[in-house]
């Protein structure tokens, strides 16, 4: 019987200890989670091929960015969510710094000024602020113990109304919704008093209210709206009205509104869809890559990439129910609930129910920024998982 060359010897015994340590990599992570994070990177595929097929280049792109996420994930799996308190201020302070170098010196395109140049590269702090806003209050909630006093809640508002308040400068209400979301769950996990809850959901109806019986006078032209630019107010005002600009600033809602529509039940077939072969929907494999996506697998379609959605945030939450620590549990939620806001918002602006405000759809939109974003946070997810599963077989193997 022959025997392998001794250089091959090594060589095997090498890639059998590599796939051993991937294997027990992989079993350290949440299966159901997985598997769901894994059905939305194939759904991703299907539709970034769809909508970007006369750009083979864009779809090896996403292709990448996927793929980047997800190491991103298995890297951050494995460290124990207690050593991540240790990033909360570092990384916070870090990127309230970049925040204000960008009013500085930062790059303007298309009328926002977002980017920083660093030399080498060109980065967008406000994308930071998506982990360090709740890395940095749940390090603040798990320090003062349940946030017992008037003054911990103003102090943890504080440091949420500063970053949000420089990216809304910027301007990005995409950005700075996301940001101020990230935040406020962190807060509401940790026992925000239902008083200042149901003032703010109070103003809020309170001003859809007077939009809705108002619209038509606010949106005259040459009517200033404050603290809103000009094209933020046509976005509303659109929302309240599309046909008001049909070819001009209702384009976009209207054509998306027509592909979802046209899907009808079961869609018209991969590579079928109309609006989206035809390029009548505008942005089709970034922020409207949904309606593209519904237009040719229908409402079927359209439910199970939903339920995707509603699984992977229903595991992350059940997930952040056992965590460990107050730290981990909040953090795990926070993203968790982050995660549904990304996917409900964009949902909302594609299907006309909500103002376009540039969200990404979850690992389905072209881009990497965003991409990064949520692998860095499903990682942290993970982290908490891997946790709590050890601290699960402690006590079994006590018992």
């Amino acid at each position: 019987m022959s025997q392998l060359h001794p250089k091959n010897k090594r060589v095997a015994t090498g890639w059998r200890a590599v796939t051993q340590l991937i294997h027990e990599r992989f079993q350290t992570l949440d299966q159901p989670l997985f598997w769901l994070i894994s059905g939305l990177f194939l759904v991703s595929l299907v539709a970034i091929y769809s909508a970007s097929h006369d750009d083979p280049a864009r779809f090896y792109a996403h292709l990448r960015n996927l793929a980047m996420s997800a190491v991103l994930m298995l890297l951050l799996s494995q460290i124990p969510s207690s050593q991540m308190q240790r990033l909360a201020i570092p990384l916070f302070s870090l990127g309230v710094l970049l925040l204000l170098a960008v009013e500085v010196a930062g790059e303007t395109s298309k009328g926002a000024t977002r980017w920083l140049n660093l030399g080498i590269t060109r980065i967008q702090p406000s994308e930071m602020m998506k982990i360090a806003m709740p890395l940095m209050l749940a390090w603040l909630v798990h320090r003062r113990e349940r946030m017992n006093t008037a003054s911990d809640w103003l102090l943890a508002c504080g440091l949420l109304a500063i970053p949000v308040a420089l990216i809304l400068k910027q301007p990005d209400l995409g950005t700075a919704i996301l940001v101020a979301a990230s935040g406020f769950f962190v807060l509401y996990l940790a026992g925000l008093p239902w008083r200042l809850l149901s003032i703010g959901f109070g103003l809020l109806a309170l001003l859809i209210v007077l939009l809705l019986i108002f619209g038509d006078y606010a949106c005259q032209p040459g009517l200033d709206w404050p603290g809103l630019r000009e094209y933020q107010r046509q976005r509303v005002c659109t929302l309240l009205d599309p046909m008001r600009d049909p070819l001009g600033k209702g384009f976009h809602t209207l054509q998306s509104m027509i592909a979802i529509g046209s899907g009808g039940l079961v869609g018209k077939g991969w590579l079928q869809g109309t609006q989206t072969q035809l390029d009548f929907i505008p942005e089709r494999a970034t922020d409207f890559i949904f309606a593209g996506f519904a237009e040719e697998f229908g409402f079927v379609g359209s439910a199970v990439l939903i339920g995707l959605y509603l699984g992977i945030v229903g595991r992350g939450l059940w997930i952040a129910l056992g965590a460990p620590t107050a730290f981990a549990r909040l953090l795990a939620g926070s993203v968790s609930l982050t995660l549904f806001t990304y996917a409900f918002v964009n949902l909302g602006m594609v299907s006309g129910i909500l103002p376009v405000v540039g969200v990404p759809l979850p690992f389905m939109s072209y881009g990497g920024t965003a991409m990064v974003t949520l692998g860095v946070g499903l990682g942290i997810v993970f982290s908490v998982a891997r946790d709590r599963s050890q601290v699960t077989q402690g006590f079994s193997l006590q018992g």
